[in-house]
């Protein structure tokens, strides 16, 4: 690989997912527009979920979804392989099975040769073959800051469908990844040591085997965790479903080092942008600020959180656990009104 005078990351506003439009604009932006209605369109933008859902018969359905981003490491290979295990993430989160993918590409052509690019495309490509979808082209535009991700086509049965609206009174509450690589990625721009092996090992773990566990679990509500946290993407689950969630601090596994990060005010702006937008939200039953703005985090390729029976999420975490994911059970599902205890 030809050596570039600035590192990929020194390109990007935003790094992965924190570059999303934020939350709150995001919701203002989507106020204005008529959300589209089929009786084949079996989720759309009502709920916010994670991926469109077309049914095509009685026995299956569409899921397709798209994502990209800037630059989260150097490492043109393994920015390619987590843009693409986040954009695969969403149809995952929906219960599906991905079939093939088309690349997206922005791309500063004057800066960054063909051979940096080739070595995205390939860290991408390689997620396809291992995760048993197909990669075939895409589209491609210059732009002075680099971009990639995937639109991604998958299948998916349609009474098992995994949606935000899912949560039941009575399910657990169960997440397959630990949360912190915002913090992580924002130490590393400003030169702090921290877990940046274990984050990119997060981040490239695909969510099949998280999803095979949802679904065995009898899991209705998943969700996959990215830009707006935990808490984030827990509230849209809990406004959704109609529903109140308990969610124990203490149970939420993390990144090393990642608290005390936080303590030393190593926090990214799209993380407390999250925390802003969650406010009116969030009932504190003794968690301290600090947790707060972990548990709102904005995370690239994360776990997945899913509801589930306690005795099917308690089985479902063992299993996660055999196959080396951090999986916990991190809180409840009861009846309410949308609100999370924390």
């Amino acid at each position: 690989m030809t050596a570039t005078a600035r590192r990929l990351t020194e390109y990007s506003h935003g790094a992965g997912c924190g570059c999303k439009l934020g939350p709150a604009q995001l919701t203002e932006v989507l106020a204005g527009v008529t959300p589209p209605s089929h009786p084949d369109l079996l989720v759309g933008t009502d709920t916010g979920d994670d991926a469109a859902v077309w049914r095509l018969s009685a026995e299956r359905a569409l899921v397709a979804t798209t994502d990209f981003f800037t630059p989260i490491v150097d490492d043109p290979r393994t920015w390619g392989a987590i843009a693409a295990t986040n954009a695969v993430s969403d149809v995952y989160a929906m219960g599906g099975t991905p079939l093939f993918a088309l690349n997206l590409v922005c791309w500063p052509s004057s800066e960054l040769g063909p051979d940096v690019l080739a070595e995205v495309l390939s860290g991408g490509s390689d997620v396809g073959r291992a995760c048993g979808f197909a990669v075939v082209g895409g589209h491609t535009v210059d732009d002075p800051e680099p971009k990639y991700g995937l639109a991604v086509v998958g299948e998916v049965h349609p009474d098992r469908v995994l949606t935000n609206a899912g949560l039941r009174p009575g399910d657990a509450l169960v997440l397959t990844k630990p949360i912190g690589i915002g913090v992580v990625t924002t130490a590393v721009k400003r030169g702090v040591p921290a877990a940046v092996d274990a984050a990119v090992a997060a981040m490239t773990t695909p969510n099949a085997d998280a999803a095979a566990a949802a679904l065995a679990a009898g899991a209705t509500g998943c969700t996959d965790v990215t830009g707006y946290g935990l808490l984030g993407h827990l509230t849209k689950m809990t406004v959704a479903s109609g529903v109140d969630a308990r969610l124990d601090a203490a149970a939420v596994p993390l990144l090393d080092g990642v608290a005390g990060l936080v303590a030393d005010g190593v926090v990214p702006g799209g993380t407390l942008r999250n925390r802003q937008w969650i406010e009116d939200r969030i009932v504190r039953a003794g968690a301290s600020d600090d947790e707060l703005v972990l548990l709102s985090d904005a995370q690239t390729s994360g776990g997945l959180l899913f509801g589930a029976a306690p005795e099917a999420a308690d089985a479902a975490v063992a299993r996660l656990r055999a196959q080396g994911h951090p999986a916990a059970v991190i809180g409840s599902v009861t009846a309410g009104s949308g609100m999370v205890h924390v």
